[in-house]
């Protein structure tokens, strides 16, 4: 049988097609996106209990969670051709059976090795069903149907890692560190069955060859940019081995980009890089994205370090920044729709840097309300540009670029997510060293500084966007 036969066959599934193309799918490819997302950051709180249990010491713990991170970078470039050559259909239903294992076999670790073997393969597994759930939801949403679609798909990446330390917490002190593996067994189990009965069958290429050395380079890339920006957001720094792992991040980049410009079929295609609507998510995005990974790092540390709260009080003041995103997210539709992409994307863009500004003006003896306003105006403007730009990504991208240009979007997404939390270190330290006399308040307001005029730089690309972008999406028409 040929491949366009055999691609037809797949494509052939009009029962579970109109299962899935309502709400449905994306409520699914949701839900195992949050189960993705809180698993990054849900562990966090568990790590002493976990380090007595192995044996080690809680700074040893950290690996387990670089290596989840850096092992979903790293192999999210191949997961276009992996939809692409076996089809997306089943590459998601792997994903989900080998992130629910790994969950198990995280639970089960009785040493330190058995945890990171297994958070690497539970990375593995995060890697596919994070780019493959979403792809599947683009390729089969009309275009007039893709906001509300996107908007289910956004809720994850804003308040998981927000609900991550508290139910951490909430699981570390009513049962044991295990739970917070296991638990995600009978989600994976449910996610699994419902993905077999709806996620509907999409056209493949199996003829499509590997770009061995292109992922070999971004690969390495990825790994030495996210091991890199770990360490930096670790409590001991080496100025020395850090910068070099990030030159040759860089470098290897730089190699892996010229490469896959010279190849026919690259891993990584950056054709939807011409497409407006999608560059403004990748350049203008990716400035957003540094901001808003930097900032759920600094806030906790400022309330413990520079206020002297305690950790779980400083910790739960992230709610107010969740509080803000379900504020706001009934409406983000309604105001797209009525406002157009680009002057919600300006405007807001600036009242999102402007929050994150106004952190240099709070100290110690702030009004705890004027605390608590800011930070859920901050998760307002946070909630309503995070899906402005997700939701006018692939606005202007047809079916055929879809693979490519959705494994571009998530390996940058997942980049600026650990070159954020670094970014905020380094401002962080970098404010200690220069106003040593002046305190932690001090270090604390340089950081702000720095990420919140990054933060104001992506403006600068959405406002080269035309007045009308993004009316295929928010108005239905061109």
């Amino acid at each position: 049988m040929d491949g366009k036969t055999d691609a037809g066959a797949e494509a052939a599934a009009p029962e579970t097609e109109d299962l899935g193309s309502g709400i449905a799918l994306p409520l699914l490819v949701a839900a195992t996106l949050f189960m993705q997302n809180l698993d990054a950051s849900v562990n966090t709180p568990a790590i002493p209990d976990m380090a007595a249990g192995f044996g080690v010491a809680p700074v040893d713990l950290n690996i387990g969670v670089s290596t989840y991170m850096m092992t979903v970078g790293i192999f999210i470039p191949a997961t276009g051709w992996l939809a692409q050559r076996f089809g997306a259909r089943p590459v998601f239903l792997l994903s989900i059976l080998i992130f629910t294992l790994a969950s198990a076999l995280c639970g089960m670790s009785q040493s330190l090795p058995q945890f990171v073997a297994a958070r690497i393969l539970q990375g593995l597994g995060g890697a596919m069903m994070v780019p493959v759930g979403r792809l599947v939801v683009l390729q089969m949403t009309p275009k007039d149907r893709l906001m509300n679609a996107i908007a289910l798909l956004t809720w994850p990446g804003l308040v998981a890692p927000v609900l991550g330390p508290p139910v951490g917490g909430l699981i570390i002190d009513n049962v044991s560190w295990h739970w917070i593996f296991w638990l995600n067994l009978p989600l994976g189990a449910l996610a699994l069955l419902v993905a077999l009965r709806i996620v509907p069958r999409v056209e493949r290429e199996p003829g499509k060859s590997f770009d061995l050395l292109g992922f070999i380079l971004l690969g390495a890339a990825v790994f030495c940019l996210l091991f890199a920006a770990d360490m930096l957001s670790g409590d001991e720094v080496n100025w020395l081995l850090e910068g070099a792992l990030a030159l040759s991040g860089v470098a290897l980049l730089g190699l892996g980009l010229r490469h896959i410009r010279r190849v026919e079929q690259p891993v990584l295609r950056l054709d939807a890089l011409q497409i407006p609507t999608f560059r403004v998510t990748v350049i203008g995005g990716t400035l957003f994205r540094l901001g808003i990974n930097a900032v759920p790092f600094l806030i906790p540390l400022l309330f413990q370090l520079a206020f002297g709260w305690s950790a779980f009080r400083a910790g739960l003041m992230l709610m107010a920044v969740f509080l803000g995103n379900i504020l706001l997210k009934p409406f983000t539709s309604w105001i797209l729709r009525t406002w157009g992409f680009r002057r919600v994307l300006v405007v807001n863009g600036v009242l999102n840097a402007g929050t994150i500004l106004a952190m240099v003006l709070i100290g110690p003896t702030s009004p705890f309300p004027v605390l608590i306003a800011l930070l859920v105006v901050a998760g307002m403007a946070r909630s309503m540009q995070f899906t402005a730009l997700n939701t006018i990504a692939f606005a202007d991208v047809e079916r055929p670029g879809m693979s490519d240009a959705n494994t571009l979007f998530y390996t940058v997404v997942q980049l600026s997510r650990g070159v954020g939390i670094a970014l905020g270190a380094i401002g962080w330290r970098l404010g200690g060293v220069l106003f040593p006399e002046a305190g932690e308040v001090a270090a604390f307001r340089f950081a702000f500084a720095v990420v919140g005029l990054i933060s104001l730089l992506s403006v600068v690309e959405c406002w080269r966007l035309a007045p009308n972008a993004g009316d295929v999406v928010a108005r239905g028409r061109r």
